[in-house]
């Protein structure tokens, strides 16, 4: 049987720290995180490869790198409120939840919802909740959030998710077409009208759908 614990070690020191993200306590989430119970049953084994996976639904998570980066650009804190958008298996959910003082999650498809709830009530994060719906527009009734992460690509960074955040707050979003080269973006709400955009570089994610993503023409 495999040393989870040895190879999730081993992932954050090499593909993490290795890589120069040096924050304690995301470096902390990572190595308490089980990501191999966040992966269907045969790639248990394989849950601490430096690359993404396939999970139900025919989606993905996200390769633990990447993961850590979206969370290190938004500079979570103890006691900020969170938005992700694409929970997935809920893997990126648990490791924000053992930062943050709230998480919450939305997440298309049924399926992928009801199994990340689950494994949230069973590894005890009572502070992220999951959501079964349509994430591109964010969620304005829960508003104001310090950081937004969205796990799918959209044309454009949509403005109805920049107005959610709070002053300071960042969000963090993958934009280009499916299948073509995708920027990973960073976007910091400087005021009531001013938000400031840079580049963390290239990424490949899977397309944003909803009212506010690719075919809703929405912004």
């Amino acid at each position: 049987m495999a040393d989870f614990a040895a190879l999730r070690e081993e992932m954050v020191r090499r593909q993490i720290a290795g890589r120069g993200i040096d924050d304690p306590a995301l470096l902390a989430a990572m190595r308490a995180v089980p990501r191999e119970a966040f992966v269907p049953g045969h790639l248990a084994a394989r849950a601490y490869e430096d690359s993404p996976l396939p999970i139900e639904a025919a989606q993905t998570i996200s390769q633990p790198y990447i993961v850590a980066l979206m969370i290190a650009a938004t500079g979570i804190g103890a006691g900020d409120k969170v938005l992700e958008i694409g929970a997935g298996s809920g893997y990126a959910a648990a490791v924000i939840g053992r930062i943050a003082g709230e998480v919450i999650a939305i997440e298309r498809h049924a399926e992928l919802a009801a199994l990340a709830a689950a494994r949230m009530v069973r590894f005890g994060y009572a502070n992220v909740r999951i959501v079964e719906g349509d994430g591109s527009t964010g969620l304005p009734h829960e508003a104001p959030f310090d950081a937004i992460l969205a796990a799918a690509s959209g044309s454009h960074v949509p403005d109805t998710l920049k107005r959610q955040l709070t002053p300071d707050g960042v969000l963090v979003m993958p934009v280009g077409a499916p299948g073509d080269a995708q920027i990973l973006v960073k976007v910091t709400r400087e005021g009531e009208e001013d938000f400031r955009e840079e580049s963390l570089g290239a990424v490949r994610f899977v397309p944003l759908i909803g009212r506010a993503g690719w075919g809703g023409g929405t912004g």
